[in-house]
């Protein structure tokens, strides 16, 4: 991430992540009764000085607000939460990055980033984390047929990090809206 963000480094500027890391085991996509929840928020804002940091979930328990930190519900699956999540006031202004870290599905993928990429300030970096190696074959069909057609200012690139302990869903969507 140092290199896709480090410009950002020590500039104000916008970002967003879903997924705060629930660990209520009701939901599917949970870390765990030994996660923390919001850590990921908390690591941005300290890593970024002048940002301002805005996140979302599904587990409404867990959301909260400090200094330069706001969260707020959506559910990924639900294209009228995610457009009710970017009516939100402080949200109306788009984001220089956003990071998808929510179901680590397929469609909720698809979803979000439907429903979300026109967020995306010129310049920006939208980043879907943890893509399942299975369904890599169906991301290639959508970025060979589907995305260019519909997001022609956008670039993608479908990012396959190998690593020796996270062998199934080590794997980034990388998009860069063009200037």
């Amino acid at each position: 991430y140092s290199v896709l963000f480090g410009k950002f480094r020590g500039q104000p500027f916008r970002i967003f992540e879903l997924g705060l890391g629930s660990n209520n085991a009701g939901f599917a996509a949970n870390m765990g009764r030994d996660g923390m929840p919001g850590a990921s928020i908390r690591g941005w804002k300290e890593f970024f000085p002048k940002a301002l940091v805005y996140g979302a979930d599904i587990d409404r328990s867990i959301l909260f607000e400090e200094d330069r930190v706001m969260t707020f519900y959506c559910d990924q699956l639900d294209s009228e939460a995610i457009k009710q999540l970017w009516a939100q006031p402080a949200l109306r202004d788009d984001m220089d990055v956003i990071i998808e870290d929510g179901m680590h599905t397929f469609e909720g993928s698809v979803s979000f980033l439907d429903g979300s990429i026109d967020q995306l300030r010129p310049g920006g970096i939208y980043i879907i984390e943890d893509i399942a190696k299975e369904t890599l074959g169906r991301w290639l069909d959508e970025l060979e047929t589907t995305y260019p057609s519909r997001f022609p200012n956008h670039d993608f690139a479908l990012v396959e990090l190998p690593h020796s302990f996270k062998r199934h869903n080590n794997n980034l969507l990388i998009i860069r809206r063009r200037r």
